[in-house]
């Protein structure tokens, strides 16, 4: 096998691989030597059947599994012999002729391809003493655990029928039916269906003309479903619902005390404090963890410049559009209403595509220097995790997990991460800095979008803007 470089520019690398077809041929004899004694075929005796006569019932197949064998055999050579770190398999082109090809097949000319390749850019990694990144710290406060008490007492709450008109708070009893264009649709006719006037949880303004009602009032509420409504067929339409109250239910006194904490299966208010307590300051740490890392990363960022492998950019690229643009088509918007043109949103998310590869590139790099593992347990931890969020389903999820190891790498990634931001955050310089909690989560997308992308942050494409 004669291997030759034909292509060194930057980190894109091609070689010229040719198999001379005296090799070919003993390779595929050999081959067909080795499968003699297993095949049957009418009229031989077993391990009896001419090698011709293998060849012509055999050969086309037996070679191949040659070709893809030599080029397996190619791969390893390039790689090992040149010390190279890929960034992508190999993609190995084959001659398009066909008369070419018939040759190879028969084991009558050479076997000649092209392997291309690229490789992982090389560069050092940067001294980050000097960095400073700022930690937002917030405690939870009286007021938010007693706002949170009073949301549990609601949803525990009792309602009772009332006389008089419905207010704002209270609850009542209706049936109605649904028209668009006069006509009825699916999912919109309901019997002693219970509206919470306030809760929001009807579509826009529905709730709002129920107010004032009694029972045995009926009105036609008019509405319009949202753009991005989950029912894509009635996004955006204007609707009529003929509206008749049967009972109006007022709520009745909201408790707060042991007997809600027990509700909750806590011992007592007090306990049931302390965890509501535990759950905000959880919710902040995250909070606070998330703009940390921000912040560490525009820092890691801006002291890297180096070449980057296309091919994981497009591919980073391509999952950040599709993902936009599913999103974009699902909420029914367009670019005109983002302020901006596909193309220059396109511009900004390749932007966001090259920040990802780049620090993912860093990170590792990091990561391997400092020899930072993820134990088997961890991994499993963290799929158990996984595995929880869907319920009825844990043994289907849990299989597909272990059979899959690219899937099971999505486990690994974050946890690896994780671990070398800790490493970092371990050499800089942090300092904690008191902010309320409206602090803490300001400007969440904005700010994510802007570092990382330098751009704009589309309506559509919030989420492609938040992981690393």
């Amino acid at each position: 096998m004669q291997v030759t470089e034909t292509l060194s520019q930057g980190l894109k690398r091609e070689f010229k691989v040719v198999l001379p077809v005296a090799e070919l041929e003993q390779r595929l004899s050999s081959e067909l030597e080795n499968i003699k004694g297993r095949v049957r075929i009418d009229g031989f005796r077993p391990g009896k059947v001419p090698l011709a006569h293998l060849r012509r019932v055999y050969g086309r197949s037996v070679m191949g599994d040659v070709v893809q064998n030599a080029v397996n055999e190619a791969n390893r050579k390039i790689v090992e012999d040149n010390k190279l770190k890929l960034a992508f398999e190999p993609q190995v082109v084959f001659p398009e002729d066909k008369a070419e090809i018939e040759n190879i097949m028969s084991a009558k000319g050479d076997l000649a391809f092209t392997v291309a390749i690229e490789v992982l850019p090389t560069f050092e990694i940067a001294d980050i003493s000097g960095v400073t990144v700022k930690k937002p710290v917030t405690k939870v406060t009286d007021e938010e655990i007693n706002e949170s008490l009073t949301r549990m007492a609601k949803q525990n709450a009792t309602f009772e029928t009332k006389k008089g008109k419905a207010a704002a708070g209270d609850r009542v009893v209706t049936d109605f039916v649904g028209r668009i264009d006069g006509e009825e649709f699916q999912g919109g006719k309901g019997e002693d269906v219970r509206v919470e006037l306030g809760s929001n949880t009807f579509i826009p303004g529905f709730e709002d003309q129920l107010i004032g009602l009694k029972a045995g009032d009926t009105k036609l509420v008019k509405v319009a479903f949202p753009v991005n409504y989950m029912a894509a067929h009635l996004a955006g339409k204007d609707a009529e619902f003929d509206v008749t109250v049967k009972e109006v239910e007022a709520p009745g006194e909201l408790k707060i005390d042991d007997e809600l904490a027990k509700g909750f299966g806590m011992e007592s208010l007090d306990k049931l404090k302390e965890a509501i307590s535990s759950a905000i300051q959880r919710d902040f740490d995250a909070q606070s963890r998330r703009k940390v890392k921000k912040d560490l990363l525009d820092a890691l960022d801006g002291k890297y410049s180096f070449e980057l492998p296309q091919g994981l950019v497009e591919q980073e690229f391509n999952a950040i559009w599709a993902q936009v643009d599913g999103e974009m088509k699902a909420n029914k918007r367009t670019f005109a209403d983002e302020e901006t043109t596909e193309e220059e949103a396109k511009a900004d998310y390749r932007k966001i595509a090259e920040r990802r590869v780049r620090l993912g590139l860093v990170l590792a790099q990091i990561g391997e220097k400092a020899d930072i593992k993820i134990a088997d347990d961890e991994v499993t931890q963290a799929l158990i995790e996984r595995v929880r969020q869907y319920p009825g389903q844990e043994k289907q999820v849990w299989e597909f997990y272990q059979k899959n190891p690219q899937a099971l790498a999505e486990i690994r990634a974050p946890l690896f991460e994780e671990k070398v931001v800790d490493h970092l955050l371990s050499q800089v310089k942090v300092v904690d800095e008191s902010v309320s909690k409206d602090e803490l989560f300001a400007d969440e997308e904005s700010e994510e979008g802007e570092s990382k992308g330098k751009g704009k942050s589309t309506k559509g494409g919030k989420k492609a803007s938040k992981s690393e």
